[in-house]
């Protein structure tokens, strides 16, 4: 095969025979209610790219809905499906491309066909909270996957026993997950050098002015040091022991104990450098994951305190109504969009689902 071996990627995956490289291959985008268009783009644009650059159809593609033929972006914009979930359509790879709150999804159609699909030996992808519906179709069992950080913790929680990474994309056999946005773009350079060599997915990449091509491996979110915007090493280590420590908090002794301070010492880092304690901070953080949970899972109220670290379900609720201003039922009720897009989608027209 031209061109280097992608770092990362298993050699069932790298591996072609002569008659696929001369082939062209079929790519199904289904695309979920609320799925983001920045997803879709990053991952159809580059094939179109590797045609025109090699001179030839190496891809072709088709667009799948469910049920209806127009589909709603979580911007708003309607993109016309050519096909629906269900049809016998011959393709390679099927990706699912999903947004808003994909832990709600439960199209039996949509499902079954995804499954029946994976039987036939097509290859199954995800993209942001796409595989949420993989996981729902019982496709990911055994595999590395990945998926949007909004969606992790309800992910976690609805499905403990997956091999979840908080990594850009995961290529594991015969899966394909990402965590969406830019990442998409990354993830099929990849699925492209593998497939025609390293020269021409640099090529596409050059041709998107994107001058890092970063590995699946990477982080989804910026640093603590750049979300806090702080060096301060001590400080961050005791950030970083709170965001791993959401179901069994950490006192503050144990915090200081591991960043080497004393209780008094880092109760003013956290005022010098967040403007606020140390209990408020860790408090806030564990309400903001409630949150998420109460809006992506089916979990009751009670069930998402005790994730979040509240061990008295009155505790939580007062807890959460002096953060947010309503009690616990109320968010669930409202059932805001989440995942990537959500923060577009409270002031735009992305809610329309």
């Amino acid at each position: 095969m031209a061109g280097e071996e992608p770092q990362g990627l298993p050699k069932s995956v790298i591996s072609m025979t002569e008659s696929d490289k001369g082939r062209t291959r079929r790519i199904g985008f289904l695309l979920i209610d609320g799925f983001a268009l920045m997803s879709f783009a990053s991952a159809i644009e580059p094939l179109r790219a590797a045609n025109v650059l090699a001179g030839r159809a190496l891809y072709d593609w088709v667009t799948i809905g469910i049920g209806r033929h127009e589909v709603m972006a979580s911007s708003g914009f309607a993109v016309r499906a050519q096909h629906l979930a269900g049809a016998d359509i011959e393709l390679d790879t099927v990706f699912v491309c999903a947004g808003g709150n994909p832990a709600t999804f439960a199209d039996e159609t949509a499902l079954n066909w995804l499954r029946r699909l994976a039987r036939r030996g097509v290859r199954i992808g995800g993209v942001s909270g796409g595989p949420f519906i993989l996981a729902r179709a019982g496709l990911l069992a055994g595999y590395r996957c990945t998926i949007h950080w909004e969606h992790v913790p309800a992910f976690v929680e609805t499905y403990p026993d997956l091999n979840v990474r908080r990594s850009l994309y995961e290529i594991d056999r015969d899966r394909l997950t990402c965590a969406g946005g830019v990442a998409a773009l990354d993830m099929m350079h990849a699925m492209i050098s593998a497939e025609h060599g390293r020269a021409l997915a640099d090529e596409i990449g050059e041709w998107f002015l994107q001058t890092e091509v970063r590995l699946g491996t990477g982080a989804q979110r910026r640093s603590l040091q750049d979300r806090y915007d702080t060096s301060n090493a001590r400080l961050l280590t005791a950030l970083d022991l709170i965001e791993t420590h959401i179901e069994d908090p950490l006192d503050r002794r144990a915090l200081s104990t591991a960043a080497g301070v004393s209780v008094r010492q880092l109760e003013r880092l956290f005022a010098a450098h967040l403007g606020k304690s140390l209990e408020r901070h860790y408090r806030d953080v564990r309400l903001d994951r409630a949150r998420l949970l109460l809006r992506q899972t089916t979990l009751s109220v009670s069930e998402v305190g005790l994730a979040s670290g509240f061990q008295s379900a009155s505790h939580f609720s007062r807890a959460f109504k002096a953060r947010f201003g309503h009690a616990p039922a109320l968010e669930r009720a409202r059932r805001h969009p989440a995942g990537e897009g959500a923060q577009l989608a409270r002031f735009g027209r992305a809610d329309r689902r």
